[in-house]
């Protein structure tokens, strides 16, 4: 019997796009460590989709069928209708216009890529996003400091807020909102990964956010990142 090739640090994906040409060939394009566990092609059957193999990364094409609500692009609705979720967003999508991309980081994305990306480029983003670090074509990432950025009214009581947090979770908060994962958190200062969770926990109670992309947000809003 041949043995059968295991690839090492493979990362689980499932692909959202309305259009099943596009996921049939990104799915031959990428790369061997990225095992597609799933597509869907609209908001319902993604979120079924994403709770039913609970995969490492969602690549999310921004506007899909199905959304709700004031979500006039659909993938803001699978981001939320999948929480509470390990998986990590990152959008694939044809558009570039800075209100789409803006929307659906705000909803929680980790990344945003446009459809342009080779497959090894796609592959290198969700290994990325799924470590823990945030991705953007080049042109995009202006988008996303425009809109995170310090903005004057938004900037209120940072010296006081960061006074409810200890030394310690004020360190964690950093690491955290910059995209470390909690393994990489703890390797950092020389804590545990249970400890690190407990600061998270803590940080995000003190600050009164509900996930860490809230955290990413408040600290870039603060120029604390």
């Amino acid at each position: 019997m041949k043995a059968r090739t295991v690839v090492v640090d493979s990362i689980r994906i499932v692909i959202v796009d309305d259009h099943s040409i596009f996921r049939s060939g990104l799915r031959a394009d990428l790369d061997a460590s990225v095992e597609v566990v799933g597509e869907a092609a609209d908001v319902p059957s993604a979120i079924a989709m994403i709770s039913e193999t609970v995969p490492d990364v969602v690549l999310l094409d921004v506007h899909l069928p199905g959304g709700s609500g004031d979500d006039s692009t659909g993938g803001e609705s699978v981001i939320r209708g999948s929480l509470p979720t390990t998986a990590r967003f990152l959008a694939l999508s044809v558009s570039d216009a800075a209100a789409d991309v803006v929307r659906v980081i705000r909803a929680g994305a980790r990344g945003y890529i446009t459809k342009g990306s080779s497959g090894g480029e796609v592959s290198r983003a969700v290994h990325a996003v799924a470590g823990g670090d945030a991705v953007f074509s080049p042109r995009l990432a202006g988008f996303v400091l425009d809109a995170f950025g310090a903005v004057a009214g938004e900037i209120a009581t940072t010296t006081d807020e960061l006074d409810r947090l200890s030394a310690r979770e004020q360190e964690v908060m950093r690491l955290i909102a910059r995209g470390y994962a909690y393994k990489e958190v703890a390797a950092e200062l020389f804590i545990s990964i249970k400890t690190v969770e407990t600061h998270v926990s803590s940080v995000l109670r003190k600050l009164q956010l509900s996930s860490r992309h809230e955290l990413t947000v408040w600290a870039s809003q603060r120029r604390l990142l």
